[in-house]
């Protein structure tokens, strides 16, 4: 692999996972929601506040132009938070659908290792023109694998940290946990999966022969 493939390679994982523009549509919302929160302990202003600047980040992508889909994302993201916290009436809730999410990745990405079809495999190798050929690859579906458990690793820690404090109303510190174990940890899986999968060249599928 050259170096602009691998670069290639890098730019179209970033872009498929996410990259730090989906961390902004959604994580800044929810941070939001905390500053409110605690300024008045009213929950509704904190839900306003947080679903108003998901929609204006929304509205920003689509002046500037750019992809829909993270903000979108967020946005649908931040209303659910929203439902959970406003049908309990109690803030810790709005962190409550985070916690499904991440225990519903960590069994999707870990099932998906244990019989052999790492789910990063099958989300980018059709992005990076492998198709399924990194399967008849073992060192392919090896870093693939390994990246797999890192992902499922990162979703294992949130719960771990988040549940206990969700259970016992520690609003704040599930607020900032949060932040934290969305943010850096996002960025260090994202980069620890690039360093993983950069190890073995993409299996580019063979183009079919003209006639």
């Amino acid at each position: 692999m050259t170096v602009d493939e691998s670069h290639d390679d890098r730019a179209k994982i970033l872009s498929a996972l996410g990259g730090t523009r989906g961390l902004i549509d959604s994580g800044l919302p929810s941070l939001l929601f905390l500053i409110i929160f605690n300024f008045g302990h009213h929950l509704h202003p904190a839900l306003y506040g947080s679903i108003g600047l998901s929609l204006l980040l929304t509205l920003y992508r689509l002046i500037k132009r750019e992809s829909l889909q993270h903000a979108l994302s967020g946005l649908f993201g931040i209303a659910i938070c929203a439902l959970f916290a406003g049908h309990s009436g109690k803030a810790a809730a709005f962190y409550l659908p985070s916690i499904y999410k991440n225990i519903f990745f960590l069994a999707l990405y870990g099932g998906a290792n244990l019989i052999r079809y790492p789910l990063l495999g099958l989300v980018i190798g059709p992005i990076l023109g492998e198709n399924l050929e990194w399967r008849k690859n073992v060192a392919r579906k090896r870093v693939y694998t390994q990246a797999g458990w890192l992902w499922a690793g990162m979703f294992a820690l949130r719960i771990a940290i988040q549940y206990p404090l969700y259970e016992a109303n520690k609003l704040n510190a599930l607020g900032i946990a949060n932040f934290f174990l969305g943010y850096p940890l996002y960025l260090i899986v994202l980069w620890g999966t690039w360093q993983i999968l950069r190890r073995v060249p993409s299996v580019k599928a063979a183009k079919p022969e003209s006639v």
